[in-house]
């Protein structure tokens, strides 16, 4: 049994061996541990649906997935032992790497549910198998040495790079993120594959490239060529594409989308190789055989006759998805070996970015011009130019350029952030080239073009401005900028004006402005102060004044006239009569006006000041109040007066309770039969017996002790 806690390639195993079963002492991974089991290799579905064809596949299939559930049911040491000497089983898994399905090829869709079935099975038991063998910790108790580890799998050729470009195409989509960790481990505990891959790159990807183009006898720029092309030779020139044998263009198609196919895969999962890529210029061979050779394979596959319509697409197909993977390798390498860098911020061992140390940027002019115009000719507007066609020649000054300190524009399609000293750049930059143009003109030109600098400078070399711009004064000097009102003096506050004002008055009156109590004086005279009181009295009083009929001049007379001229929209049905005033109350109180009441404290004396007629019904009211204050009310009175409420309740409700009579449970003699009222009166009785004597004694008796009334 294996130990616990050392790990597998230490480990020692004490096994009984021969007839006599001798024990004898074995390392855990020993080839004589291995289990005799012949692993059969793996083999595409059938093209077609005959039942012979698809009986034999799902035969073979399940042989194939029963050796490999076998093999992942192992324990570790026993798993391992298998994978390093068991040659069957390797070459069971390379045959499904070599000959399994990919996306685009007839075989991945297939004939039957049956061999869907099994397809999906065989693939989940190799990818479980692989994904074994690059775990080099299962638990605790199961692991190996990580150095050991990537010896392992290194010199008995588990892994190599062929082998993991495949498991990138057959199991990236889906298991991504689980296939990067299992690469990532691979390469981390292993550093000799980044020198396999470091050896790849400029062999065996480039000479992919090599090889169909001298298939069609083109050569890219920067091709590895061997030897140069002969003049006499029958091979297919650029512009003749046609002359391929079918079979050739089938197979370079084939080939072309495969490999791309493959390779993005990889670098999509494993952005790591990115940088090995890119350090020997595979962007530069990918964008030079893109131009070289894709428009050709395109043109040759849309211009050939075929036999079959459905090839033709499938080709057409295959050749679509091939451009479409080499662009999104083109973005990848760009984005993880130029891009990424830069917005990480990490300075360390970045290769030179892909451009040239000199850019030209009367050539760069010269494109973007060339790119614009064959807009133009298509009668496609300019996106930039949109925003701008209807700014008449005012709104071009440059004013707003000024006063906004951050504007948006656009450069190639790239959203960016204009700031003031960046504005000052560009106007330098300008005026290096051209300095007879005013600042203010410049401006304008910069808005109409959003802010780009190269095209200012362009369109007033040729002489090509916008109409608007052309009206406008070329010295126009930079409008000047108003400056804005201080805070202080545009502030709106509620104290504005007033006596403590300091924003707006230069003396204040300090004697009116203390902290805590004034000195030499006491809380008593503070107290006794009624100065804001008397003021206060006066206010009130000329509310007592109320005024019903107001006196009016005949001077006064006509504009009062104008103004009580009838409209048609006001409705006055209400104007004359007081609603509600003159009802049957008869109480004519209400059309009196209610007099005014000084309120309390500003009243003089300890007595308010009322009417007479006011004070007798207080008095009546108090004497009342001490008649009817009696410590305790008759009992007899309040049961009368609780016997009529209940009587008058009844009443309403429509109650008639029925006569008093006695109770009858005796009723006559045995024999001589009961009345009906008697019969009811036991019933109840019956019912009722438990509220009172003795009958509900144990239970309330129970009652108390559970409450604790009564020591038990």
């Amino acid at each position: 049994m294996a130990c616990a806690m050392i790990p597998l390639d230490e480990q020692q195993v004490t096994e009984a061996t021969g007839p006599l079963g001798k024990e004898r002492t074995l390392p855990a991974l020993h080839p004589d541990r291995k289990e005799e089991r012949c692993f059969v290799t793996y083999k595409p579905p059938p093209e077609d649906s005959s039942p012979a064809q698809v009986e034999e596949y799902l035969e073979h299939g399940k042989f194939i997935t029963e050796d490999l559930d076998w093999l992942l049911a192992l324990r570790h040491d026993k798993f391992w032992c298998q994978v390093v000497f068991d040659e069957s089983l390797q070459k069971c898994l390379d045959s499904y790497l070599r000959h399994s399905p990919r996306g685009l090829d007839p075989s991945s869709l297939p004939s039957s549910p049956a061999v869907a079935d099994m397809q999906r099975c065989i693939h989940r038991a190799v990818f479980m198998t692989f994904l074994r063998m690059a775990t080099h910790k299962e638990s605790k108790e199961s692991f190996i040495t990580p150095t050991v580890f990537g010896e392992i799998i290194y010199n008995n050729f588990l892994f190599d790079i062929p082998k993991i470009l495949d498991l990138c195409v057959l199991f990236g989509k889906g298991n991504a993120q689980l296939l990067h960790k299992m690469i990532e481990n691979i390469f981390t505990q292993q550093p000799c594959y980044y020198g396999d891959l470091d050896e790849t790159c400029p062999l065996s990807l480039p000479k992919v490239l090599d090889t169909i183009l001298a298939k069609c006898g083109l050569q890219c720029e920067g091709a590895t060529a061997i030897e140069p092309l002969k003049l006499s030779s029958s091979g297919v020139t650029g512009s003749d594409w046609l002359c391929l044998l079918f079979q050739d263009l089938v197979d370079l198609v084939l080939y072309l989308c495969d490999t791309c196919t493959t390779i993005q895969a990889f670098l999509d999962i494993f952005p790591a190789a990115c940088s090995t890529f890119h350090c020997h210029s595979f962007l530069n061979r990918l964008a030079s055989f893109y131009e070289v050779a894709v428009p050709d394979i395109e043109k040759a596959v849309r211009k050939r006759n075929f036999d079959d319509d459905s090839l033709q697409e499938d080709l057409w197909r295959r050749v679509c998805h091939a451009r479409r993977r080499m662009v999104e390798m083109a973005h990848l390498l760009l984005q993880h070996t130029c891009l990424q860098p830069i917005l990480e911020g990490s300075d360390i061992n970045i290769p030179p970015p892909p451009f040239p140390p000199a850019l030209d940027e009367t050539r760069t002019s010269y494109l973007l011009q060339g790119v614009e115009d064959a807009w133009d000719s298509i009668g496609r507007r300019r996106t930039q130019d949109r925003p701008q066609q209807t700014h008449s020649s005012a709104g071009l000054s440059g004013q707003e350029c000024v006063s906004v300190s951050n504007m948006c524009y656009v450069i190639q399609g790239a959203a960016c952030t204009i700031s003031a000293g960046e504005l000052e750049s560009l106007l330098t930059h300008i005026r290096d080239l051209l300095p007879d143009l005013g600042e203010g003109f410049l401006l304008a030109c910069l808005h109409q073009y959003n802010y780009s600098s190269e095209l200012v400078i362009n369109y007033i070399l040729e002489d090509r401005l916008h109409p608007d711009l052309d009206k406008l004064d070329r010295a126009m000097p930079r409008p000047v900028k108003e400056e804005l009102p201080p805070v202080l003096s545009t502030r709106s506050n509620v104290f504005d004006d007033d006596e403590f004002d300091v924003f707006n008055r230069d003396q204040v009156d300090m004697t009116r402005v203390w902290k805590g109590r004034r000195k030499g004086e006491s809380v008593r005279d503070l107290l006794n102060d009624k100065q804001h009181i008397a003021e206060q009295k006066e206010r009130y009083l000329t509310y007592d004044t109320v005024v019903d009929e107001v006196i009016v001049t005949p001077s006064e007379s006509g504009a009062i006239d104008n103004l009580n001229d009838y409209d048609d929209e006001y409705d006055d049905t209400y104007d004359i009569n007081q609603v509600g005033a003159n009802d049957l109350d008869g109480d004519s109180n209400l059309l009196n006006r209610r007099p005014f009441t000084i309120p309390q404290v500003l009243r003089q004396g300890g007595r308010p000041q009322m009417q007479e007629e006011n004070i007798e019904e207080e008095e009546d009211e108090k004497e009342d109040a001490v008649k009817r204050d009696q410590f305790v009310q008759d009992p007899a009175l309040l049961r009368e007066r609780a016997e009529a409420r209940r009587a008058t309740m009844q009443h309403r409700k429509g109650y008639r309770p029925e006569p008093a009579r006695e109770r009858d449970v005796v009723g006559k003699p045995k024999g001589q039969g009961q009345s009906t009222e008697t019969l009811l009166d036991r019933r109840k009785k019956e019912a009722h017996k438990s509220r009172g004597a003795n009958h509900n004694r144990r239970a309330m008796s129970d009652r108390k002790r559970n409450k604790g009334m009564i020591p038990s």
